[in-house]
This record gives C-alpha cells, sequence and structure tokens, in this order.
C-alpha cells in the first residue's frame, strides 16, 4: 500500500492534469521538464499506404477452371501410357492408351441405330411422296415420320455416348463410313498445361470413372493469404502483392467474409509473374504492397499505441502537452502498425513512455 501511495504521488507530482484526471478527458498538460523526466519521446507520423510488410502466411493454389483430371469412360485395360509426371502437354495430344469390350458394344449399338435410321429415312421419304400423290392415308405417313424420329433420336444417344467415351468426332464419322469395330480408345489431354498427377500405369485393369491423369495450366496462379482479421479491412480488390524472396507480383482478387476458427480471413491474390518460382501447395509468405484505398494512413511503431476499450489512441503532442487521439488500426506486423484517423501528417506524436502518458490520462495519481 505504501509503495501505491509513493507511485501516485509521483505521478501527481510529474503532471497537472486539472480536469483531466477525469476518466475519458483527452487533454493531458505536461511541461517540456515533466515530459523528459517521464522518459517520453516524440516522433512525427510517417505516411504509408496499405498493410505492414512483414508478410502474411500464403499458399499457392491452381485456379479451379485451369485444372482437369481425366478418368477412364469405361471399365477396360491401360494398353499404353505416353506420358509422365511434369510433363508439358498440348490440347488433343495422347496420354495413354485404353481398350474396352465396352467399347465395340457402343459402336456397334451406335452402327445398328445409324442403320436403322436410313431404313426410316428411306421410308419417311417413300411415304412422303405416295402421300403426296394421295395413295396413302395420313395416318400411315405420320407414323413413319415418328418412326424416323425416334430411330434418328436413338442415333444421337448413341453418338454422344461416343463422344462421352473420348471418340471424335471424326472417329464416329470414319467408324459409320467403314463399319470397323476398334477396341481400343486414345486418352488425350483436354487443355494444355502440364501433368501433375499420373495414376494409370500399363497392364493396369481400371473400372469406370477411375482418375487416370490430373492436368493443370499453371498460368495464373491464385495466392490464398490468411490475414489477421482486425488487419484485412486495410485490404482491398486491387492491392499490389509481392511474395517475399522473389519477384512474383499480382493483384488482390477478393476479400473473404468468413473468419477462420483462428481468427484469419482468406485474401486471394492473383499472381502473373514468375511463376517459375512458384509451386502448387507451396507456402510462402505473401506482403500486401499497397492498397487502392484513398484513406490516408500512417505507420507508427507499435509502441506508440495506447488501449483503452478495446480501442486504439496515439498521444499527440500539442503546445500544453499532449492530446489523445482515437486511431483506426490498419494493421500490424512485428514492430510496426499502420493506423488511420483524424489526423492531418503534420502531428508529431509520443512514441516512447507511453505507459506514464496513458497513467495520467485515466487519472492515475489523482486518487489515494
Amino acid at each position: 500500500m505504501q509503495t501505491k501511495r509513493l507511485a501516485g504521488f509521483l505521478l501527481s507530482a510529474f503532471f497537472t492534469i486539472g480536469s483531466a484526471t477525469a476518466f475519458g478527458t483527452d487533454d493531458i498538460q505536461m511541461t517540456p521538464k515533466q515530459r523528459q523526466a517521464s522518459g517520453i519521446a516524440v516522433a512525427p507520423l510517417s505516411v504509408k499506404t496499405g498493410v505492414p510488410g512483414n508478410g502474411f502466411p500464403a499458399q499457392v493454389v491452381i485456379p479451379n477452371g485451369q485444372m482437369q483430371v481425366i478418368s477412364s469412360p469405361l471399365s477396360g485395360l491401360i494398353q499404353n501410357v505416353a506420358v509422365s509426371v511434369n510433363d508439358t502437354v498440348t490440347k488433343g495430344q495422347l496420354l495413354a492408351r485404353f481398350a474396352s469390350p465396352m467399347l465395340i458394344e457402343t459402336q456397334r449399338d451406335f452402327l445398328q441405330a445409324a442403320t436403322q435410321t436410313q431404313l426410316t429415312q428411306s421410308s419417311l421419304k417413300r411415304d412422303a411422296q405416295l402421300f403426296k400423290e394421295g395413295i396413302i392415308a395420313e395416318g400411315r405417313y405420320l407414323s413413319t415420320q415418328s418412326a424416323h424420329a425416334q430411330a434418328a433420336a436413338g442415333l444421337a444417344e448413341r453418338r454422344q455416348a461416343l463422344r462421352l467415351y473420348g471418340m471424335s468426332d471424326t472417329a464416329i464419322n470414319k467408324l459409320q463410313s467403314s463399319h470397323v469395330l476398334s477396341s481400343t480408345l486414345d486418352i488425350v489431354a483436354p487443355m494444355d498445361g502440364m501433368v501433375l498427377e499420373q495414376m494409370a500405369t500399363v497392364g493396369q485393369r481400371v473400372e469406370a470413372a477411375a482418375p487416370l491423369f490430373k492436368v493443370a495450366r499453371l498460368n495464373p496462379l491464385w495466392l490464398e493469404i490468411q490475414v489477421p482479421a482486425t488487419y484485412a479491412v486495410g485490404v482491398k480488390a486491387g492491392a499490389e502483392v509481392s511474395v517475399r524472396g522473389i519477384s512474383a507480383t499480382g493483384k488482390v482478387l477478393s476479400i473473404g467474409r468468413n473468419v477462420s476458427a483462428n481468427q484469419t480471413v482468406m485474401v486471394r491474390a492473383d499472381i502473373k509473374d514468375d511463376l517459375q518460382s512458384l509451386h502448387a501447395g507451396q507456402f510462402v509468405e505473401a506482403q500486401l504492397v499497397s492498397s487502392v484505398s484513398t484513406e490516408k494512413q500512417w505507420q507508427v511503431p507499435s509502441a506508440a499505441l495506447a488501449r483503452n476499450q478495446e480501442k486504439a489512441f496515439v498521444f499527440v503532442q500539442t503546445s500544453g502537452g499532449f492530446r489523445a487521439q482515437s486511431v483506426t488500426l490498419v494493421g500490424q506486423s512485428g514492430d510496426s502498425s499502420v493506423i488511420s484517423g483524424n489526423l492531418k501528417g503534420s502531428e508529431r506524436i509520443a512514441v516512447k513512455g507511453i505507459a506514464a502518458l496513458k497513467a495520467a490520462w485515466m487519472g492515475l495519481g489523482g486518487g489515494e
């Protein structure tokens, strides 16, 4: 108790607070001698845009629209594999050759449907002429017309099945003209890109829809950056992003609206430069370089901030001492913080001795 009384006595001796002793008053009266005795140092505000740049954890990911898994269209046997992991492929390039008895059955059904369609088309053409000449009734003509429509629909269905199995229109037309069935099917790349995974091996028997390859286009790439929720308010779509240690740069695409269990917000950025230095799944340190926000921001030492009831304050030097100024904490990294608020930029703020100023501001020393 004696120690508390002594501390209170010293504080009240140092500061002439007057009405500032009442909690909530922003002005703190202090002479230069008192400031020096309390170890208070001041410094000018430093202009800064964006969030502090010590970096945030991020992961390199491939955009969803740039990645495809190629699956087995039917149950069958892998006869040949033409590519391997890390190979660059172009659209239509052979990846593997696949054999399946089910493919022969589907081709046979297609040829039967094609033949049936030709027959009904001939019947329709004949009955159309007979109906025109009044030789047959309208009901017979309509019946023939309906049969042809059903046959054409069946042919279209079987053609589409062959397309789904991976046959090109050229191969299907060749089948229709030659009537030569084949049990093998070429698995080709659906896009330009790189083979990221190979799940198929020569001689392997696979079931329908079994994954065989994963192919992706690696330009551009995304960064999924984990930014603390309290700092995410300073991030804007279009803000520049860089990756620490390499020259990869990009821009923020979106800021998440969901806060994770560790109180971070996912910020997604689009990266287009120096992509050879980045790998899908890699963890990196992302630096938010600048923001498109027009609001003025200042960089201050984190130690210059005082907190009260979850609000942040800085102590602005005045002619008679200091003034507690409420500010918004935009971002913080290590010993550096970025703030915004009702400041002109020409002010000088306290950067040391914050504890003594806060004690005076809250009226400590004016008690017992």
